[in-house]
């Protein structure tokens, strides 16, 4: 193995371990020192959803819930829209694609309320200014927990 890839790999296991250590808070009591950068979890009921990366934590966070966000920024609740109301598939046109679904008075519904849940579920953090580290902590921590809402696919 490359030995500076080596040493990314190396450094993930203590980030992991400082996360999940946090004390979770929810979004709505987030500290006023919540690191800038670096990866998040969503848990719910002990069970460990969805993880994401960011240079802005607070306002990630914030953008995962508020009842104003797209499906552009609200795309963990969106994910869970999509479970829900049965339309899992990904489309590439105009009727059934995400801008449709946002309007669509059923799903649309049940989006506002993922964003609540999502609002009131357990969130931990660590930082991570890193990029590259970032990007492998990420997948680190979904790969460790088994966050089923979370994926690496191409779009």
């Amino acid at each position: 193995m490359n030995a500076v890839f080596r040493q990314f790999i190396e450094s993930l296991e203590p980030s992991f371990q400082r996360l999940m250590r946090m004390d979770p808070v929810t979004v709505a009591t987030l500290p006023r020192e919540t690191p800038l950068s670096g990866i998040y979890l969503f848990s719910e009921n002990e069970r460990h959803l969805y993880v994401g990366r960011t240079n802005t934590i607070k306002k990630r966070l914030q953008n995962h819930c508020r009842p104003s966000s797209g499906h552009n920024s609200a795309t963990f609740a969106f994910r869970l829209a999509r479970q829900i109301t049965g339309h899992t598939i990904a489309t590439y046109t105009e009727h059934g694609s995400r801008s449709f679904l946002e309007k669509h008075p059923d799903f649309s519904h049940v989006f506002l309320q993922q964003k609540e849940r999502v609002r009131n579920m357990d969130v931990r953090y660590v930082f991570e200014p890193d990029p590259m580290r970032q990007a492998l902590l990420e997948m680190y921590v979904s790969v460790s927990l088994g966050t089923p809402h979370n994926d690496f696919d191409n779009h």
